[in-house]
């Protein structure tokens, strides 16, 4: 099934090192990527709603004001390895393929996901704590560091209270009171590999967007 676009989208966005190898390998790699992240908002109207940078790969939760979810993401890939390519004098492909997007009823599996997104560091074994990993959108969550302009918090915020601190130590027990390692992925729960939400959902996104056969 081809990609899913159109105004008012929420995606989960991932990507890879191609054959492995690693994306992101010092502190400037993190921080250049993120600086595309910024950039890429203002240039394709995008709300980036989640992030966590592993060395391998990355997660996104990723909202389109426009349909233009791939022009967006491309961007963001060529962007990040024209810089990294450049920085290490190497040519070839950075990532793996294409990027993988899942898209998403933001009302019913948004948080869901943003837990397991956030969590990965933990499951990894990186870290103990997930306040402890500094390349994730979480700490902006629980008020653990200054909210990026370009990171919009208040939508999944809003689903825990109306007040700022009452919402943030809300969403910290949401998160930190399960066990990473029994905690299932969301993503379980797909229809045709690339739609997450109730069956209304799944019924309205056909409907609208799939070109009957």
């Amino acid at each position: 099934m081809a990609r899913l676009e159109y105004p008012g989208a929420f995606y989960h966005v991932m990507n890879r090192g191609n054959a492995g190898q690693d994306l992101f390998r010092t502190k400037r790699d993190r921080e250049r990527f993120l600086e595309c992240l910024e950039t890429a908002v203002e240039r394709f109207s995008l709300k980036i709603h989640a992030y966590c940078l592993m060395t391998t790969h990355y997660h996104i939760l990723m909202e389109t004001m426009d349909a233009n979810l791939s022009r967006a993401v491309q961007w963001i890939n060529v962007s990040f390895a024209a810089y990294f390519n450049r920085k290490r004098n190497r040519h070839g492909h950075l990532f793996q393929g294409r990027f993988r997007s899942i898209l998403v009823e933001a009302e019913e599996y948004l948080k869901e996901l943003s837990r397991y997104i956030h969590l990965n560091p933990v499951r990894a074994g990186i870290v103990e704590k997930t306040e402890e990993y500094p390349w994730s959108s979480y700490r902006a969550y629980i008020g653990k560091m200054k909210r990026p302009e370009w990171l919009e918090t208040q939508w999944l915020l809003s689903q825990f209270g109306r007040k700022k601190r009452e919402a943030e130590e809300r969403y910290r027990i949401f998160v930190e009171t399960v066990d990473p390692a029994t905690l299932e992925n969301p993503e379980k729960e797909l229809t045709g590999g690339i739609i997450l939400g109730s069956g209304g959902f799944v019924k309205w996104v056909k409907e609208a967007f799939v070109a009957p056969r």
